[in-house]
């Protein structure tokens, strides 16, 4: 049988390329060119670049359990080397580390940490916390137990989730109701993180949470360890001595397996996103599987990369390229040296300027990789 020597696998750097692109690009540049266009074939397109309102699925809400999924897929190749140390001090030291640093870049990014307000400040409600919970989930079952009793885990707390959501019922809240503001986890939120729940305010003295929000953090955690999980089951595939055809196999038939049980499971709980239930894990993680087997399968087994490397830049600096997208406005830039072009471009104006912005982050990430700078939490 054909034996693999591991070596980097690029493919998962193109695939996270792949995905912070998505993120930090295409959205950034399509919704004002939606409102520039502004003509009913291009807005039925961007169906596939929009989140579902509830439930359902699109895929647009594939790219954040991909970014959480690939943090999975790391674990097998960052951490092996630490599981048979007796001395685990160096690498909790190394996990809480990232689980803090994701933290405070979440509330940077989408807490109000940086409006130096406490009235203003969130505690969770960013895709980085919910990569920081399922990762210190799933690295510390990685360390500390079988493969078989990871799968395990994973498959209790699907089971847990459902199961809370299904038969507790609070104040009104829970049993079995999946509306956006009747499900148990609207309630836990409600509860643990209170004034400090994203979109809520303070008038006269009580906490107002905002109607139209309605993700949910606290409960949604077990599940988010979950989909972290799936990635280092992956990534326990993908590392394993197992010949190229079988990986495949595996990579394949598991994804399909997921999507099918998942949207199976839907037809009782619901394919919810912002809640984050079990039939979305199943169905979103199976999808993640089937791209990691395409793009395994024609970077590092079929070798055609040679034209990728603009997704690595991307790829390998992928906390950086996220960071500078959401915290620093390069806007004023193109602005400053296009503003004479807005009497002539009408709407396409603030295409140009999302381009810009875009194009100055992509230059600060191409200058990193040139220089092997690669910056990790």
């Amino acid at each position: 049988m054909e034996k693999t020597v591991y070596k980097r696998l690029e493919s998962l750097d193109v695939l996270r390329g792949f995905d912070l692109f998505c993120l930090v690009v295409l959205e950034v540049v399509l919704y004002p060119l939606e409102s520039a266009i502004d003509a009913p074939w291009f807005n039925s397109l961007m169906w596939g670049f929009s989140h579902v309102e509830w439930e359902g699925f699109s895929s647009w809400d594939l790219v954040m359990p991909l970014f959480m999924f690939m943090a999975g897929v790391s674990i097998p190749f960052a951490l092996s080397r630490y599981k048979a140390m007796p001395d685990k001090t160096a690498v909790y030291r190394r996990i809480g580390k990232r689980v803090l640093l994701l933290w405070v870049f979440g509330m940077m990014c989408q807490g109000n940490l940086l409006a130096l307000d406490l009235d203003k400040i969130y505690l969770y409600s960013n895709t980085l916390q919910s990569i920081a919970m399922g990762y210190l989930i799933a690295a510390m079952l990685f360390l500390h137990i079988r493969f078989a009793a990871q799968i395990g885990v994973a498959a209790g707390l699907l089971l847990l989730y459902w199961g809370l959501m299904q038969f507790v019922t609070v104040d009104g809240y829970g049993g079995g109701v999946y509306t956006p503001d009747g499900n148990l986890a609207e309630w836990v939120d409600r509860v643990v993180l209170g004034r400090f729940r994203d979109a809520a305010t303070i008038v006269d003295g009580q906490t107002v949470f905002a109607g139209w929000y309605n993700y949910t953090w606290i409960l949604s955690s077990l599940n988010f360890g979950v989909t972290v999980l799936t990635g280092l089951f992956a990534g326990q595939i993908l590392k394993n001595e197992y010949t190229r055809k079988y990986k495949l196999q595996l990579l394949f038939g598991i994804g399909v397996a997921m999507v099918a049980a998942g949207w199976l499971w839907g037809l009782q709980m619901p394919v919810i996103k912002k809640l984050w239930t079990s039939s979305m894990v199943l169905v979103s993680s199976g999808y993640c599987f089937l791209l990691m087997g395409i793009f395994y399968y024609w970077i590092d087994c079929k070798g055609h990369n040679k034209h990728l490397n603009w997704l690595k830049i991307y790829g390998m600096n992928s906390i950086v390229a996220y960071m500078l997208t959401m915290v620093i406005n390069f806007r004023c830039i193109g602005e400053s040296l296009f503003f004479g072009l807005q009497q002539y471009m009408g709407n396409y104006y603030q295409v140009l300027i999302a381009v810009c912005n875009v194009l100055v982050i992509y230059v600060i990430l191409w200058l990193l990789y040139k220089r092997n700078i690669f910056l990790k939490v």
